[in-house]
C-alpha cells in the first residue's frame, strides 16, 4: 500500500529541462522517498504521461500536458485504484494544470477573471466539469509542489524537494508567534481573525505605514496571515488607506527573512498566482518566494479574493480554517482539506462568492508534512509500531473525511448557474439598488441573479399559495476612484432573496 502518491507529467518536465535536469529531478524525488520511509510514509511516483503505467491504474495518459479534463481524469484513475492519504502534484500548471474551472461571478466591468482556476477538483470525486458547484463535497488530501513555469534548469524545485526531505515537526511553541499583516480598511476584518486563530490581534501590522522592509524578526514567525491587496503576475502585495495604496510586500522584501518551516495563509488577490515569471521577466511571485526558502506550506487564491472590511467571510474563513488546522497538528494537505470541508460546512447554501472563494484556494507545498507536533494519542492498539499506529489513526481520519465531504457533495445547496432575471418588484428593485449605494457603487448597477439548487423544498405561506424558492443577485463592479495603476479594487454585492423578497446581503472587498 501506498501512502503518497506524487503525480507528474514527465514529458513536460523533459522538455523543460533535459535528461540531465530530469536525472537530477529523480534523485531529489528518491531523497524524499527515503525521508518519507523513516516517517512512516511510503511513496509512489506516478508519470501521468506514461501510456503502460496509466492502462496499469485503469486509466488513460495525458498526451498533453495542458489538458484539464485529460488531467482530471488520469489523476482520477491513479487515486481510485492506489487510494493515497496524501497525493502531491509535482509541478507548476505547465507540467499539471490547474483545473480550468468557470468564474460563477465573472464580469468584465468587475471580476474579470473567467476562470478561477484551482486544484480543488482533483481534491473530488467528482468527475470533470467547468461547473463550480460540482466540486462542494472534496474528500482527498491534495496539495501541489511546483516548479517555475517556463523554467530551464530545475535548481528552483530541487530546493523545494529537499526542503520537504528534511522537514521536521516542531513543537507547537514554535508556531505560536505570527506575523500578521493587513491593509489599514480591513483591519476590523482580520482582527477578527487573528483573533480567531491565535487568540490576540496585538501583533498585528497595518499598512500603511508597515512595509515593505521589516524589523528584524517580524518575517522570522513561522506563522503568517496576510490581508491585503494583490494584482494580476504582480510580485507585490499593497496596503490602503482611503485611496492610498501603498506596497506592503513584495518578493524581494521576503527574501532571506521567511524561515524554514513557515506555514501562510494569504487572503490577496492572485496570492498564490503561478505567472510565468522566466517569461515576463519580473520577480517570482511571492509565494514561490516563500517556498524557495524553505516555507513548509502556503495557502492562498489563484485569481481575485473577497471578503468583508470589517467582518468575517468567503477568503477570511477559508485561511483561518486552514492555519487552526495547522496548529492542531494537521498535515498540510489535511489542514487543506478540513478548511475546505468546514468552509461549506459553515454556509447554509453556496452562493456565487462561496463557490469561487472555495474553488480558488489552492495548497502549495507537500501535503504530507506536519509542521506541528501533537502527542501521539495513548490508546494506540497492542503490537503495533509507531508508524503502524499513526497509518491507522490515519485511516480513521481519512474515512470521517471521505463521509463528510461525500454527505457534503449530496446535501449542500448550491448557486452557480445564472438565470433570466425577469421584471422586479418595485421594492426588491429599491433594495438592490440601496445595498450598491451603500457599497460605493452607482444605484443603477446591474445584477445577475442565480437559482439555487439542492435548496429545501419551498414553505408554504398558505395552502394555496407557495413560496418562491430561495436566489441570489450578485454584482461586481469598482467604486469611483477604485481604479490604482491599472489594479480593480472593486466591490461585490450579494443579496439574498426568500419568499420573493431581500431578506440580506453581504458586501465583498476584492483582496
Amino acid at each position: 500500500m501506498d501512502d503518497k502518491v506524487i503525480v507528474t507529467n514527465q514529458s513536460a518536465l523533459m522538455k523543460k529541462y533535459g535528461r540531465q535536469g530530469m536525472t537530477k529531478i529523480r534523485q531529489a524525488i528518491r531523497a524524499l522517498s527515503a525521508a518519507d520511509k523513516k516517517r512512516g510514509v511510503k511513496n509512489r511516483v506516478v508519470y501521468l504521461d506514461d501510456a503502460k503505467i496509466m492502462k496499469k491504474l485503469g486509466g488513460k495518459p495525458v498526451v498533453n500536458a495542458v489538458d484539464s479534463r485529460a488531467n482530471k481524469e488520469a489523476i482520477d484513475a491513479v487515486f481510485t485504484s492506489l487510494q493515497p492519504d496524501y497525493l502531491m502534484i509535482l509541478g507548476a500548471p505547465d507540467v499539471v494544470p490547474h483545473q480550468d474551472l468557470d468564474n460563477p461571478v465573472f464580469r468584465q466591468d468587475g471580476d474579470d477573471d473567467p476562470t478561477a482556476w484551482g486544484d480543488v477538483p482533483y481534491a473530488c470525486d467528482a468527475p470533470y466539469s467547468r461547473d463550480p458547484a460540482r466540486f462542494v463535497g472534496p474528500t482527498r488530501v491534495v496539495g501541489r509542489m511546483p516548479d517555475l513555469v517556463s523554467a530551464a534548469e530545475p535548481s528552483y524545485l530541487i530546493a523545494l524537494l529537499k526542503a520537504a526531505t528534511n522537514a521536521q515537526r516542531r513543537e507547537a511553541e514554535m508556531y505560536t508567534g505570527y506575523f500578521g499583516l493587513s491593509a489599514e480598511e480591513w483591519q476590523g476584518s482580520t482582527r477578527l481573525s487573528l483573533n480567531n486563530i491565535f487568540g490576540q490581534a496585538s501583533n498585528l501590522l497595518l499598512s500603511p505605514s508597515a512595509g515593505p522592509h521589516y524589523q528584524a524578526g517580524e518575517l522570522k514567525n513561522r506563522m503568517h496571515f496576510i490581508n491585503c491587496h494583490g494584482g494580476l503576475a504582480s510580485p507585490e502585495f499593497q496596503g490602503q488607506r482611503g485611496d492610498s495604496y501603498p506596497t506592503s510586500l513584495t518578493t524581494k522584501t521576503t527574501e532571506g527573512e521567511i524561515q524554514d518551516g513557515t506555514v501562510a495563509a494569504v487572503e490577496c488577490c492572485y496570492g498564490a498566482e503561478l505567472y510565468d515569471a522566466t517569461t515576463l521577466g519580473i520577480d517570482l511571485p511571492i509565494c514561490q518566494s516563500y517556498l524557495r526558502q524553505g516555507a513548509y506550506g502556503y495557502f492562498g487564491s489563484t485569481t481575485i479574493a473577497y471578503g468583508p472590511a470589517n467582518a468575517n467571510g468567503a477568503a477570511d474563513l477559508i485561511c483561518q480554517y486552514f492555519l487552526l488546522q495547522i496548529l492542531e497538528g494537521a498535515s498540510l494537505g489535511r489542514a487543506a482539506l478540513a478548511a475546505r470541508q468546514q468552509f461549506v460546512q459553515g454556509t447554509a447554501q453556496m452562493d456565487p462568492i462561496d463557490l469561487k472563494t472555495l474553488a480558488q484556494f489552492c495548497l502549495l507545498g507537500d501535503p504530507s508534512v506536519h509542521p506541528v507536533l501533537r502527542t501521539t494519542p495513548t490508546t494506540v492498539p497492542k503490537g503495533m509500531v509507531t508508524s503502524q499506529a499513526e497509518r491507522f489513526f490515519r485511516a480513521e481520519r481519512r474515512a470521517k473525511l471521505q463521509e463528510t465531504g461525500a454527505f457534503l457533495s449530496k446535501t449542500k445547496p448550491t448557486a452557480s448557474q445564472q438565470v433570466a432575471l425577469r421584471k422586479l418588484p418595485a421594492a426588491t428593485k429599491q433594495a438592490l439598488a440601496n445595498i450598491a449605494k451603500q457599497a460605493g457603487l452607482e444605484s443603477s448597477q446591474s445584477y445577475s441573479a442565480f437559482a439555487v439548487k439542492g435548496a429545501p423544498a419551498p414553505v408554504r405561506r398558505t395552502a394555496k399559495v407557495a413560496a418562491a424558492p430561495s436566489r441570489y443577485f450578485v454584482t461586481v463592479g469598482t467604486p469611483r476612484d477604485g481604479q490604482v495603476d491599472k489594479v480593480k479594487r472593486g466591490v461585490a454585492v450579494v443579496a439574498k432573496e426568500t419568499n420573493g423578497r431581500i431578506v440580506g446581503y453581504r458586501i465583498y472587498h476584492q483582496r
